[in-house]
């Protein structure tokens, strides 16, 4: 899962870059897109990750106190951490098409079609996420003015960028408003009788 999160983190970033590349500005609205996919991901590893500690300890054995006992070895059983994240994202899949959208290749499609279909996944995405996030931004300043982180900021809700000398309060520009969310309500799901992770979409067959 750490892997997971590095590589879609690289990407987010990667793609929220090429939004500010004047030469992109054409591309901006499907880059945005698919950072927002991207971000999706982001947000799905780190809380399947927050989630596995837990569920490890509710799988390991208690050992009896009167008499030692070989204590029993921990099924390879898949996280249910891991079952949930998947439901995460079949239901990006059901309402937005994202996992159609993120591994078809769009190349070979014109820039209205990928805007069209960008269409389709943002609001499809967005009340998946809205339903199951409460996603509010880190600052509530408009993008382009001028801002002052605090001192006591919290690391991971502000990312210093440009000429940073010295210590906080540090004044700026803001380029991104960040996000947050102060609640989660990942759907609970069963694992499969056979331990596999649950399938993200069926495959579909017109059966003649």
């Amino acid at each position: 899962m750490k892997a997971f999160a590095v590589i879609s983190t690289v990407i987010l970033l990667a793609l929220m870059a090429l939004t500010l590349v004047p030469d992109a500005a054409e591309f901006r609205f499907p880059l945005s897109i698919a950072a927002l996919a991207a971000g999706v991901l982001v947000l799905v590893a780190l809380l399947a990750e927050r989630r596995q500690p837990h569920a490890a300890n509710r799988l390991e054995p208690e050992t009896p106190k009167p008499e030692p006992v070989t204590p029993a070895a921990v099924p390879t059983a898949t996280n249910q951490a891991d079952a949930e994240v998947v439901s995460f994202l079949a239901l990006l899949q059901e309402k937005g098409r994202l996992v159609d959208f993120l591994m078809d290749d769009i190349t070979r499609y014109s820039d209205a079609q990928v805007g069209a279909a960008a269409r389709v996944v943002h609001q499809g995405c967005k009340a998946v996420l809205v339903e199951h996030f409460h996603v509010a931004p880190v600052c509530d300043q408009p993008e382009g003015g001028s801002v002052t982180v605090p001192v006591a900021y919290a690391a991971d809700e502000y990312r210093l960028i440009g000429s940073v000398k010295g210590q906080a309060p540090f004044a700026g520009r803001l380029v991104h408003r960040g996000w947050r969310t102060a609640t989660v309500k990942l759907p609970r799901v069963l694992k499969p009788a056979d331990d596999r992770l649950p399938t993200i979409a069926p495959a579909e067959v017109e059966v003649s």
